[in-house]
């Protein structure tokens, strides 16, 4: 699993997201088809709780936009690599967190979707949809923040063992030098 969240250094990739969420959709649809079969109302989604997950992507980004600045060459101040480590880090938890959400809520206004034609019922879906939305838009942010903290421009198909062996060459060309001189 590491190797598909990580991918030698390139960070969350789309299609991580992309499985988290539909899992998480299929074992929600699942158990929540069950809890609603069996006569229990479905946890209820809020205009509140899409606004509040709007607001928090829309902090992730502002969060990536320092770094953006930095590594563009226009910031007036250095950035501390551990601030840029953590944004990084916010912008993946922030991915994968908008993805179980988009997951949870869409699995919601699926099991809601048979009876839509009722106007409470569609009311609720729409609420669903809209914090599923909300999931979307934080994936988005996330992803785009991650890319901004990227330092490198290296060719993706680069696994970056030509600079592990020129550093192992140097470190090896130090050594005998040393070594000489005594």
């Amino acid at each position: 699993m590491e190797t598909d969240v990580v991918r030698d250094g390139r960070g969350v990739s789309v299609r991580l997201v992309l499985v988290v969420a539909l899992l998480t959709t299929a074992v929600a649809w699942i158990g929540l088809r069950l809890w609603f079969d069996s006569g229990h109302a479905l946890p209820g989604a809020s205009w509140g709780g899409a606004v509040l997950i709007v607001f928090m992507a829309v902090g992730v980004y502002f969060a990536g936009l320092p770094i953006r600045r930095f590594l563009r060459g226009e910031a007036t101040r250095p950035l501390s690599p551990l601030r840029a480590m953590r944004t990084l880090v916010l912008a993946q938890a922030a991915a994968l967190t908008g993805a179980l959400v988009a997951g949870w809520y869409a699995a919601q206004a699926l099991v809601l979707l048979p009876d839509a034609d009722v106007d409470s019922v569609r009311v609720a879906m729409l609420r669903s949809l809209a914090v599923c939305g909300s999931g979307v838009l934080m994936v988005v942010a996330g992803l785009l923040v991650q890319s901004m903290c990227r330092i490198d421009d290296q060719d993706p198909d680069h696994d970056g063992r030509d600079q592990d062996r020129d550093r192992s060459r140097d470190r090896h060309h130090d050594r005998d030098r040393d070594r000489d001189q005594r």
